[in-house]
């Protein structure tokens, strides 16, 4: 079976990576082994927005009295009262997995009205234009690999599926565990750890390093922590997990024993479950890189700017190479690596680089975090001269009405030319504002062009245009 691209993986990068192909007039095929839409559509970023959309509405109406409503007059308020709300894990888990079946199949039709083929199985590379699936031979003048990643797990404590659960278990559970520890707190570890908490678990967040969110500004980590020890969390950090042991034979379901070391010594935890959110690993075993000779670091592919692997017309984009893992890095660089292709086969495109300085982040958390650009941290190391303007959302009209009012918006500027080189939000859905500075950012725009910006009032994102002005 011969085709001018073959994508192997359909998740963020591999689909986008198909349809563009597709629109530009080549023939294209997509192996996928698993579900179509890959782990961010069916386990990862929909998925977990999906629960923690139910654990939102949960913890409202826990809220409702002070809003003003209650039910025939009654105290809401009142424990006893809030205590009657239940959350029927079944029901929000079977609302959940229908998201992602409907997601799912928005992808399956955007293959079939591009004419892509999808073909279902393990791929294998056995050449520099040939993959073989389940014993099939398909042929392409290009090869684009997108397999994405898998979750880590500790070496002393393999995933069981029971006791010691990735995200993937972890957004199916039959049950609510009273009691969960959090190992790991990136994106995934806090959303989750956001999510049982909500649902009324005691939730233990453990971090190797000296903060959670580590790769977030500090006061935004800072700010986090104090909002999730607000609800209850036990957050730890420079934490080292020694060991993980599970009692077997006792009756209690809080049989799990995990011991970590701090500055404060050695200590136990007794927990029902254990989330392992270590990170990710690429799926790059197995695939055949050997067959070819494309040399990996650490399991990465490594690429040119192009995403070419020096191999034949061999191209890796997304979880597989040394960029961010994030879905949204896979899609652009799957938009750009098609781009250079198209472009290179004459027709009608031009290859645009991505600019790997102002990708922005979200964590889904309450509050949310959604971040570009620079940290203080990191401008403290390089020594430049920077200005720190912030504004706290209680001084927030919007925050206050919506009774939202954790966070803040910091922003980070060159003192001598102004420009902005970092923005940090960390509030109630401020992941759906950040698409405009992350614009500010790559168009060079100064602290004062955002000053003197008009912005809707009121809104969260004002406190954008305050914070220029404390700059």
């Amino acid at each position: 079976m011969q085709y001018d691209i073959i994508v192997i993986g359909s998740g963020p990068g591999g689909y986008v990576a198909a349809v563009k192909a597709a629109q530009y007039g080549f023939n294209v095929a997509v192996v996928e082994k698993a579900e179509i839409g890959g782990i961010c559509l069916n386990w990862g970023c929909i998925p977990t927005k999906a629960l923690l959309k139910s654990a939102e509405t949960f913890q409202a109406f826990k809220h409702l009295a002070s809003y003003g409503i209650s039910f025939d007059g009654d105290d809401i308020a009142d424990p006893e009262r809030t205590k009657d709300l239940k959350a029927d894990v079944a029901k929000i888990v079977e609302r959940e997995r229908g998201v992602a079946d409907r997601m799912r199949k928005g992808v399956e039709f955007l293959f079939k009205k591009n004419n892509i083929a999808v073909v279902n199985g393990k791929a294998t590379i056995t050449g520099e234009h040939t993959v073989s699936v389940e014993g099939e031979t398909l042929e392409a003048k290009y090869i684009i690999i997108a397999t994405g990643a898998h979750p880590k797990a500790l070496p002393f404590a393999p995933f069981d599926g029971e006791k010691i659960i990735s995200y993937k278990q972890a957004l199916v559970p039959k049950t609510l565990p009273k009691s969960l520890a959090v190992i790991g707190s990136g994106a995934i570890g806090n959303e989750l750890a956001d999510f049982y908490l909500a649902m009324g678990c005691q939730v233990h967040l453990i971090e190797f390093l000296d903060r959670i969110v580590p790769l977030e500004d500090d006061d935004v980590s800072a700010q986090l922590s104090r909002s999730f020890r607000k609800e209850g969390m036990k957050v730890m950090v420079s934490t080292k997990v020694c060991g993980i042991d599970i009692d077997k034979e006792s009756s209690d379901p809080e049989n799990v024993t995990v011991t970590v070391e701090s500055k404060k010594g050695i200590e136990t935890i007794k927990v029902e479950r254990v989330l392992c959110a270590v990170g990710v690993a690429p799926n790059t075993d197995d695939l055949g890189l050997e067959n070819v000779g494309i040399t990996t670091d650490r399991g990465k592919i490594i690429v040119n700017n192009f995403y070419h692997t020096g191999v034949g017309n061999i191209y890796a984009i997304g979880d597989v190479i040394p960029t961010p893992a994030l879905a949204h890095m896979a899609s652009a660089e799957a938009v750009a690596c098609v781009e250079h292709i198209a472009e290179d086969e004459g027709k009608q495109a031009k290859f645009h680089p991505i600019n790997y300085e102002h990708i922005p982040g979200a964590t889904y958390t309450t509050p949310q975090i959604a971040s570009c650009g620079m940290t203080e941290r990191k401008a403290k190391e390089l020594g430049l001269n920077y200005k720190v303007g912030k504004f706290m959302f209680t001084a927030s009209g919007k925050a206050t009405a919506a009774g939202k009012t954790d966070g803040f918006v910091k922003l980070i500027s060159d003192a001598g030319t102004d420009k902005l080189l970092g923005v940090h939000l960390i509030g109630a859905d401020v992941t759906e504002i950040i698409g405009g500075m992350v614009l500010a950012l790559d168009l060079g725009a100064t602290a004062t062009q955002v000053k003197n910006t008009v912005f809707p009032h009121p809104t969260m994102s004002e406190a954008i245009r305050d914070a220029a002005e404390a700059l």
